[in-house]
């Protein structure tokens, strides 16, 4: 399939991942700019203040670090605590149903794996053009379907 990207390719929601980190470098600033501000505070409590920040900030980070690499050996999902890396013979389907607020990708041992990074929440025309590319990669690269030309 000549019209399949080349590897590595790396799926996310980009307008998910900009709005959280921009929400998170806003709540921070306000509130260490409240601790500054508020003169009755005390060094502790200011601190208090800072850290709350900066837990928020590292939360949103956190929600915003979630991708889907694909490489030659295979698919890294990045999900909100978890790293997984599926061998392309792993990957029997990907799925995305009107509905699912992210990609599903079932396995060969019969489970599902959720990817949240291609999501249709914000930018749905973009989640589904990546989840039939990703569905692409896998049908070609699968020891069910192999490709005739790899190189």
């Amino acid at each position: 399939m000549s019209d399949l990207p080349d590897l590595p390719v790396t799926f996310r929601p980009g307008h998910t991942r900009v709005i959280l980190l921009t929400a998170g470098v806003a709540i921070f600033v306000v509130i260490s700019g409240i601790a500054v501000l508020l003169e009755h505070l005390g060094p502790g409590e200011r601190l208090s203040f800072v850290i709350t920040g900066a837990l928020i900030f590292g939360v949103l980070a956190q929600l915003a670090r979630v991708r889907v690499v694909a490489d030659d050996s295979g698919v890294t999902v990045v999900n909100i605590a978890s790293r997984r890396h599926l061998d392309w013979a792993e990957i029997v389907q990907v799925n995305l149903r009107p509905g699912d607020p992210w990609v599903f990708i079932d396995l060969s041992d019969g489970t599902s794996l959720p990817a949240l990074g291609i999501q249709p929440g914000v930018a749905k025309q973009r989640a589904i053009a990546d989840a039939r590319t990703l569905r692409a990669l896998a049908e070609a690269r699968s020891t069910a379907h192999p490709v005739e030309d790899q190189g």
